[in-house]
């Protein structure tokens, strides 16, 4: 699928560079999957806290070979 965008050529260069890319599309990839990759950890973090744990959950027994 073709897309055509209109991106800063000075930050495409840069992230060419930064990111020793050969092409436009691999830089702008790239980006692509580290957003979203930190978007995703951003919405871990909001879970935290909000999970009850039993008090009494022994996780070192459950470990425990038999």
């Amino acid at each position: 699928m073709a897309t055509n965008l209109a991106i800063d050529d000075r930050l495409i260069e840069e992230a060419k560079n930064i990111g020793k890319h050969r092409t436009k599309k691999a830089a702008v990839t790239k980006a692509l999957q580290e957003y979203i990759q930190r978007r995703k950890q951003a919405e871990i973090l909001n879970i935290f806290h909000t999970i009850d744990y039993e008090q009494e959950y022994d996780y070192k027994k459950q470990r425990a070979r038999k």
